[in-house]
């Protein structure tokens, strides 16, 4: 009987010492800048970096967005129909095509990851100037509108001078803020010159 729990016991310490040796590399190994780029990669970097350029948008920032609206999957979808990398409505798109004076716009270029990365990088441009740079601001209304964003600023739902995210009312638009402030960190640690 002894020995059958000296042969348990350690037959159990191996069990567990092997467990927390293979949790240690895993923790070290997904840490790893290399590890971690695959998890936040960085598809598109040339045309990303030139609309952001152009319109003054921090470039880790806008793919910080397309990571959380699509996956870096250009021929998304969404159920409330916006497409794209960006996910860009086609009603939103249409009034950036008419504020950029592009005549040759269709609705089919939303598909297309330039396109889609111009116009939803001015789009982001467009609300970092409605919201002082304020880029918690600006992701929640990316997501849940610019008037919706507006309307609790001006009924003191949300503080602008000091916004917490259990304040945004919209759950969705909560939890989308929460993943594109991860995101954006994330980016900044791996991407940042």
């Amino acid at each position: 009987m002894v020995k059958t729990r000296r042969k348990r016991w350690t037959i159990g310490k191996k069990l567990f010492i092997f467990c927390f040796i293979a949790i240690l590399a895993t923790y070290t190994i997904m840490n790893m800048p290399f590890f971690e780029k695959l998890i936040y990669p960085y598809p598109n970097q040339a045309i990303i970096e030139k609309y952001a350029t152009q319109y003054g948008v921090d470039p880790l920032f806008v793919v910080s967005v397309i990571r959380e609206e699509s996956k870096f999957l250009p021929q998304s979808e969404s159920h409330k129909g916006a497409k794209g990398l960006m996910q860009l409505m086609p009603s939103t798109a249409q009034a950036i095509s008419e504020s950029l004076g592009d005549k040759t716009y269709t609705e089919q270029d939303l598909l297309n990851p330039e396109k889609n990365i111009q116009y939803g990088t001015w789009y982001l441009a467009s609300l970092q100037k409605v919201f002082s740079n304020n880029t918690t601001l600006v992701t929640a209304a990316y997501n849940g509108g610019r008037g919706h964003v507006q309307e609790w600023i001006k009924n003191g739902q949300i503080d602008p001078n000091n916004i917490r995210l259990q304040d945004i009312p919209f759950k969705e638009t909560r939890d989308y803020v929460g993943r594109v402030l991860k995101s954006y960190q994330k980016y900044n640690k791996l991407y940042s010159k």
